[in-house]
C-alpha cells in the first residue's frame, strides 16, 4: 500500500516508516518539522535502502494534504502529527485543541475528499485518566485528566462517529503507553527540540552531560518508591504494532477498532534511572521535584486484546530500551561533533 504518515519524521513516525517499508509498503512523510528534522529522511533511506518522499506541510492545511494524497496515490493514512507534552497542554490548552483536534478534522476531511478511508490513529493511554483498576484494558472508562489527553479522547470520539456514519471507513485507534528506545542502527531515535518532556531522552541527555540533572516529578505517589509508575514499550515493538493493526483493519470488516500497545509491566521513574545506570555504566544525577499537574500515580496496560486479535506482543525488554537509547544518544554526539 501507499501510506501517508503525518508527523512521519518524528520519533514514532520514523520508526513506523522503517517497519512499513520492511513489510513491503511504500511511505510518504508529511510533517511541518515543528519538533523533528528533515535530515531524518536521509537516515530512513540509509536504514531501508529506499528513498522516502517528504512533503513539508501542516495538517491544518487541507489543500496541502489533498495534494500529497493525490500526488502519491495514497491508500491509507497513519496519523502521528500531534502535540504531546502534558505540562505544556496544561499551560497552553488552546494550542493543543487547535493543532490536535482541528488538525485531525482537517485531515479526515481531506481523506474523505480523496476517497482515502483507511486510517491508523496514534492515540494514548492518557485517555483512561485516573485508573479505576490496573492493568488498563480497552474497556476501562475514559476520562482524561489533562488537555493533551482530552484532545486524544475527542479525536477518538470523532473518529468513532465518522466510522459509524459511513461504512467505508476502516479505522484503528492505538492507545500507546510510553514509547522509549531507538532503532538498532542508532540513526533514528527520540531527539526532541529543546528540553525533553519525556523521561528517557532526558535521562540520556543527563548521562551525556548535555543536561545537569533529571527532575523526578513526584516522589509521594502511592507506588513502591513514591515515583510514578508507567508501562514503557520499545519503539520498535510499537512500530511493529502499527503494521499489525494496519494489516488487521484492511482485512477485517469496516468500522473502528481500538487496541492498547504496551507490555503489561510497570516501572517507576527510579526503576528506569537505575536500569539505565546499570545497563550503560553511567551515572544519572537527579533531584526530587513536585508533582506535575495532570499526572497519575500508576498506568500500565493489559495488552491481551492486541495479542489475541493482532498476533502482536512486545518483544524487547527494559535492558534493550536503555541500551538502544544510549546508543542513539552517543550517535547524536558523534554526529554533532563530526
Amino acid at each position: 500500500m501507499n501510506i501517508l504518515l503525518t508527523g512521519g519524521t518524528g520519533y514514532i513516525g520514523s520508526h513506523v516508516a522503517t517497519a512499513l517499508i520492511s513489510a513491503g509498503h511504500q511511505v510518504v512523510c508529511f510533517d511541518n518539522l515543528a519538533n523533528s528534522d528533515a535530515a531524518v529522511i536521509d537516515r530512513l533511506a540509509a536504514i531501508t535502502g529506499t528513498a522516502v518522499p517528504l512533503v513539508v506541510g501542516d495538517i491544518r492545511d487541507g489543500d496541502a494534504l489533498r495534494g500529497a494524497m493525490a500526488d502519491h496515490d495514497v491508500e491509507a493514512v497513519i496519523h502521528f502529527a500531534g502535540l504531546k507534552a502534558v505540562g505544556e497542554s496544561v499551560a497552553e490548552p488552546m494550542k493543543y485543541y487547535d493543532n490536535n483536534v482541528r488538525g485531525t478534522l482537517s485531515l479526515v476531511q481531506a481523506m474523505a475528499d480523496c476517497g482515502v478511508k483507511t486510517m491508523v490513529f496514534s492515540s494514548s493511554a492518557t485517555v483512561y485518566g485516573q485508573p479505576q483498576y490496573l492493568p488498563l484494558d480497552e474497556n476501562h472508562p475514559t476520562a482524561a485528566t489533562n488537555p493533551y489527553g482530552r484532545t486524544k479522547l475527542m479525536i477518538e470520539e470523532m473518529l468513532a462517529d465518522i466510522a459509524a456514519s459511513d461504512p467505508e471507513w476502516r479505522i484503528a485507534t492505538l492507545r500507546y503507553f510510553n514509547p522509549v528506545g531507538a532503532h538498532d542502527s542508532g540513526l533514528i531515535g527520540e531527539n526532541p527540540n529543546g528540553i525533553p518532556n519525556n523521561l528517557m531522552p532526558f535521562i540520556s541527555r543527563v548521562a551525556a552531560g548535555r543536561l545537569n540533572e533529571l527532575s523526578v516529578f513526584g516522589s509521594d505517589y502511592d507506588t513502591p518508591d513514591g515515583t510514578g509508575v508507567r508501562d514503557y514499550i520499545h519503539v520498535v515493538d510499537l512500530a511493529d504494532g502499527h503494521v499489525a493493526a494496519l494489516d488487521a483493519i484492511v482485512q477485517a470488516a469496516p468500522g473502528l477498532s481500538t487496541w492498547n500497545l504496551g507490555t503489561g509491566q510497570g516501572y517507576s521513574v527510579l526503576d528506569m534511572v537505575r536500569a539505565f545506570e546499570r545497563v550503560n555504566g553511567v551515572r544519572i544525577p537527579y533531584r526530587l521535584a513536585p508533582r506535575r499537574d495532570g499526572d497519575v500515580a500508576s498506568c500500565y496496560a493489559s495488552p491481551e486484546r492486541a495479542a489475541q486479535e493482532l498476533g502482536w506482543t512486545a518483544q524487547r525488554d527494559l535492558d534493550a530500551m536503555c541500551a538502544s537509547s544510549w546508543s542513539f544518544e552517543r550517535t547524536l554526539a558523534m554526529r554533532n561533533t563530526g
